[in-house]
């Protein structure tokens, strides 16, 4: 074999090998509670077919709830309220009372049929992440789920708006003993309207990890459980106001 084909049969081979590829990311393992069966199963086949979830199980009451979260261990638990034996409240309450353990507990979104918004604060009490509607279109819920696995709470600005707008101004406080920054106050602002950590980077002008930082050091100063609970004590303190637009 001359040098020139030992070169051509190197090329080829080369040429051969397929393309590397980077791995796909994990997806979000859920758990679907929700004591209607119909319901139940729908979501599971619509959501299963969103891209970056994986449904790993389903419980039919809240005490199920529980029991599935604890064996299987999933990144986020999709609850609804009303259900038998133990309501979503509680189970949201008491999966996230544990105790540390060697993996953490699983982010909870609340998802309803009804707008209450005695189910906002309860849910939120119970150290819930976000809070969404079974009307809502399946690419939001999932979205939902997408990021409240990736540790930013949610919670539609509108429910958030109507509930603080109805009750009284009970942490006025907070805040000034809080003691954020300037900085840090304009941060859970745009946190109140909505924007993710990303989209305030971008808003700022400012790196994503000096987002993070300056939204760890908020919920530190507020005492508050996440992103959502941070927010309530905002509109409640009246550092933000229903209707603030960014």
């Amino acid at each position: 074999m001359t040098a020139s084909d030992a070169s051509s049969a190197a090329m080829t081979g080369a040429g051969s090998r397929p393309a590397a590829t980077s791995p796909a990311p994990t997806p979000v393992t859920l758990l679907i509670a929700d004591d209607d069966e119909v319901t139940r199963s729908g979501l599971r086949t619509l959501l299963a077919a969103q891209p970056g979830i994986a449904v790993v199980g389903e419980a039919a009451d809240g005490v199920e709830a529980v029991e599935q979260a604890r064996r299987l261990r999933p990144d986020v638990v999709l609850m609804d309220v009303r259900m038998p034996r133990c309501n979503g409240i509680e189970a949201t309450r008491q999966l996230l009372a544990e105790p540390a353990r060697s993996a953490e507990p699983p982010k909870v979104v609340v998802i309803t049929t009804f707008e209450n918004d005695g189910y906002v604060t309860a849910a939120l009490s119970a150290g819930a992440s976000g809070f969404v509607l079974k009307r809502l279109p399946v690419r939001q819920i999932a979205e939902a789920v997408r990021v409240v696995a990736a540790g930013e709470a949610i919670l539609f600005p509108a429910t958030l708006r109507r509930m603080v707008t109805a009750r009284p101004l009970g942490s006025a406080e907070a805040l000034p003993k809080a003691a954020l920054t300037e900085r840090e106050e304009e941060v859970l602002r745009l946190m109140a309207t909505g924007l993710s950590n990303p989209e305030i980077a971008q808003s700022l002008m400012v790196s994503l990890e000096t987002v993070k930082t300056h939204v760890g050091n908020v919920l530190t100063k507020l005492g508050a459980q996440n992103r959502t609970h941070a927010v309530v004590i905002a509109y409640e303190s009246g550092l933000v106001v229903p209707g603030f637009t960014g």
